[in-house]
Order: structure tokens, then sequence, then C-alpha cells
């Protein structure tokens, strides 16, 4: 399901629900009929706090979607999300298999179809009553739950899209009379000017992979672009630009970048230096290298710490509710991380956290009574607020070959930069230790930005690998450990 073309138009962002932190609105000049008769249209979810992206570690207001609706049988399907800083795209997240809801009565789901399908060329469907739009502005619905949360598709690989999304000219409003739903006037409708999006030349070394420079920066294609339609607030990024870019990265295939390339999106300033694990892009240096990067150096709560002197009281047992999942692998130029497609979640503290991503360190980074183990796999969890919760897993080599970790080293890209998407499966619950006491305290991301309020679980008991599997990590990534930061008075707690 693709569009024909694209169309440059200024957005007409349209209030459709309010919630206590987030507001949700529709762009009324990007609603478009399909090929297949369904209805396509953006929505957007303001967040009154920001969010942490656990894929990227960058901070996002907003989440752009992009939805499919099936006016005719109540049901609709999001087919890509985007991630927003302000007017900056943080990361494009395409859904490689959309879930077909169904629509219920009343809440931000209904209203959007409502609003949706009585754009159709042909009215056949009634407007929202008053009661459904009341329910909208207090109830939030399926779709508004996934965009919190950063959707159930994750780190979906690039070059196994099975489609091209790209906007055609939005459907005109029919005219309207109390009561009334009028027909599309179709000679009309045929003088409508349209202009075809000319989409400029592509710099592939700025493009090869969707993390790694998203924010560039397109002049409007005339005037009337940038004024944006009479009585509407300017568009977040010139529709040009944001749709040219999407396209880009949904048809450049495999991605390759320099093993220097950056793994958050950031503005080097101290010339053209990228962060990283020695030399002047080291730690020391993090934050000098993007003012994004300013709590590396003044954070008070920064990652990792050494464990020590902690009080050893009854904390509650994790509950982890891990399961087998597909996974995308890729080589970030700072280390080996699989992106889970539904890997399952944990509870502790009365929240439940989604399992992302995890990925691994050489040395482990955390410090337990002075020791450091060979290396740490972080396994990052968020919850539907944002919220980041860390579980480290410490690795010791010397045992035999451990079948979850081979399976990830079986699939590893051959370049920095490279993701793969395998046919295999992993189970990050065979990565736990069986006995499962843990430290806590609050800290930070290990890497740029050095996000703080993380919630981190290291697990007591390590769990072995064998000296080869140690040795295969050791050739791509001999020293990707953060430095111990100051404790700075925080609380450690250790089960007992």
């Amino acid at each position: 399901m693709s569009a024909a073309a694209t169309f440059a138009h200024a957005a007409d962002w349209q209030k459709i629900a309010v919630g206590r932190g987030e507001k949700m609105e529709i762009d009324g000049a990007r609603i478009s009929s399909a090929q297949d008769g369904r209805m396509l249209a953006w929505s957007r979810l303001l967040l009154k706090q920001e969010a942490t992206d656990a894929e990227s570690g960058a901070r996002y207001t907003a989440v752009e979607a992009l939805n499919s609706y099936d006016c005719a049988n109540a049901r609709f399907a999001t087919l890509k999300r985007l991630y927003m800083q302000g007017e900056k795209l943080v990361r494009v997240e395409p859904v490689l298999s959309p879930r077909e809801m169904a629509v219920g009565q009343g809440g931000i789901d209904a209203a959007l179809l409502s609003q949706v399908c009585a754009s159709r060329p042909v009215q056949q469907v009634r407007r929202s009553d008053p009661a459904e739009k009341a329910a909208g502005e207090s109830k939030f619905g399926v779709m508004h739950a996934e965009m919190v949360t950063g959707g159930t598709n994750p780190g979906t690989d690039q070059r196994n899209r099975t489609m091209s999304v790209a906007d055609k000219a939005p459907a005109e409003k029919p005219a309207e009379a109390k009561g009334t739903e009028k027909p599309v006037d179709a000679a009309a409708k045929a003088e409508a000017p349209k202009r075809l999006l000319e989409l400029p030349k592509i710099d592939k070394s700025q493009l090869e992979y969707p993390k790694d420079d998203p924010r560039a920066e397109a002049k409007p294609d005339s005037k009337a672009d940038a004024k944006g339609a009479k009585g509407a607030e300017p568009p977040p990024l010139p529709v040009a630009d944001r749709h040219s870019r999407e396209l880009a990265l949904a048809t450049s295939g495999l991605r390759r970048a320099a093993r220097k390339k950056p793994e958050f999106a950031v503005e080097p300033t101290h010339g053209e230096l990228h962060w990283g694990y020695e030399g002047d892009g080291g730690p020391a240096n993090w934050s000098r290298l993007d003012a994004r990067n300013a709590l590396c150096a003044s954070g008070k709560r920064q990652s990792p710490i050494e464990i020590a002197d902690s009080i050893r009281v009854d904390l509650e047992p994790i509950r982890f509710e891990y399961k087998a999942s597909t996974f995308r692998i890729e080589d970030t130029g700072h280390t080996i991380q699989a992106s889970l497609a539904d890997g399952g979640s944990l509870t502790v503290m009365g929240r439940r956290y989604e399992l992302k991503q995890l990925h691994f360190h050489r040395p482990g980074e955390e410090k337990i009574d002075g020791k450091r183990f060979d290396m740490v796999a972080h396994l990052v969890h968020r919850d539907d607020e944002g919220n980041l919760a860390v579980v480290a897993v410490q690795l010791e080599k010397g045992g035999a070959e451990h079948s979850q970790i081979q399976t990830l080293w079986n699939n590893m890209p051959l370049e920095a930069g490279m993701s793969l998407m395998p046919a295999a499966a992993i189970d990050p619950a065979k990565l736990l230790p069986e006995k499962q006491t843990y430290y806590t305290y609050m800290g930070s991301l290990t890497t740029p930005p050095c996000t703080e309020n993380v919630l981190w679980m290291v697990l007591k008991q390590p769990v072995a690998l064998s000296a080869e599997q140690v040795a295969i990590f050791s050739r791509l990534y001999k020293n990707n450990a953060r430095p111990i930061q100051p404790l700075n008075g925080r609380l450690i707690k250790e089960s007992r």
C-alpha cells in the first residue's frame, strides 16, 4: 500500500483530544485515499514532558504516526512513526508488520477514524457525535498507547520493508451543510492545483543509517510552503525535507558507516570528532563534542559506578517475563547491539518495563567491590512513560559456549554501521543467571548524551561464556567501557 506520488503542502494540525500530559492532533492537510480504498492520515502526539528513546538515547517531545484506516470496517493500522525533538527528527521507525486494530466506541481512536473517514471523496460515514467527541477529550485509545511506548516493532531493519510510504496530495474536503454530507465536486477537484514534490539529490554519505544524522535541514519549495495554510501553525520541519528524507531512509538499502560514526545523533563542535572511548573523542571530552552531552560532565547521577558500601535489605524480586524473539543486530561502531521485536518485559517496584534492546561492553563497566568482569550485557527497558531501566548481567570467561550469545555472534554484521535481521531468534531469559539477586541504584546511560534518571539493576551472579566468545568481541572492541563515575552520595541497595 503506497501512494503514487508525493506532494508538498503545509501541515494543518487540528486538536483531537487532550489528556493530563499529552495532546493528540491530526494533520488535516495530509488525509488522503490509498489505491485499495483505505484512507491514510498523519496524527501527532505531543508530550508535556520529554521522553527518552531507548534505542538511540535521544530525547523526544512528540511522536508523529502514519496510519491506514479501513472506514467500512472501523479498523486501522500504524505504518510508521517519527520521533521528534521540537523541530528535529530524532528517529524514523517503520512498522514492518502493521497490526490491524478494531476501533471501539468513543475515545481517541474513534475520533480519529471519524475525522479521517469524513474526508473520503464520497461521504458515507457519519461524523463523530458530541458524546463521542467528548469521550475523546479524556479517553486515549490503542494507537495513543503505542505512540507513547514507541510502538511494538522497534528497530525494524529498513532493508526488509515491504512498502514505500509516501504521501499523496490531501483529499479535497466536501462542502458541508448543517446535518448533511455532500459529495466532492469532481470538476472543482480536477482544477485544484497539485505540485509534485521534486526530491533533492541525496548525499548517501549523510544517509547511510537512520540514527547517524536525522537532523538535516532543507528550505521550503516556495514562500507559500514556508507560510503554510491560512490559520495553520508552521510545520515541525519543511514538508519537502521531511518526506524526501524519509524516502531516502526507506530506500537506501543496506546501511554502512565508518567505525567512528556515532551511536547517537550529534553535531560535533570540537572539530570533526565523534565520541568514542579513546583519544580526543574519549569519555573525558564527550561533553565538549556536543552541547547536549553536558550531563556527561556535569551530571551528579552518572553511570557506571563502583558498587561498594551498599546496604543489604530484602529487595523485591524482579519479575522477568522474557520470551524468545526475532531481532535486528547491528554493529553501531561502539558495540554489538540486538534490538528485539518483542522480547517481553520485567516488573519491579510496581512498574512494568518492556525489553527494547541489549548490547555489550568489554570489560564490564561496573566494578563490584573493586572487581571488573570480562564483559557485561546491558538489557535496556522502557516503561509507558518513557522511563528507562537497565539490567546488567556480568559475563566471565572460562565456561562452555553460551548458546544465546553464540546466536548473536553467528549473525554479527561484517562491518560497522551494518545491520541484519536474521531468521534466528534469541531468548533473553537464557541470558539471566540462575540466582537473580541484585544491586540497585539510580544512574544514567553510559554513553552520550548520558541521560540520567535511569533505574539500574546489577545482577550479583555472573554468567559464564567461553574464552573464544570473549575473544571474538575483543577483536572488534578491546575497550568500550566508560570509566567509573563519582557516586556523589547515592544510595546503593543490595539483595540479602
